[in-house]
């Protein structure tokens, strides 16, 4: 309970509005984008896919509620 309102920004940190496929991240080379907790993450797709220094790793799981694109580390907000 006492780490409730950080890992709530943490989960959040992960999520972007919208529902950003594969082909929509790609367009996104080089730019800052706004999460839901109110950070950005810097998207580089110039070898693979990053946000920040995290690789994704599997791209468009498609869900009732969005995608998710898995990757391979934790993202921290600052």
């Amino acid at each position: 309970p006492e780490n409730k309102e950080k890992l709530t920004a943490i989960l959040l940190y992960h999520v972007v509005s919208g529902k950003v496929g594969a082909a929509d991240v790609v367009k996104l080379n080089g730019q800052d984008v706004k999460t839901v907790q109110g950070g950005t993450v810097k998207v580089n797709t110039t070898s693979g896919v990053m946000v920040n220094s995290s690789t994704v790793v599997k791209a468009d799981v498609w869900a009732s509620n969005g995608v998710i694109h898995v990757i391979d580390t934790v993202l921290l907000p600052n």
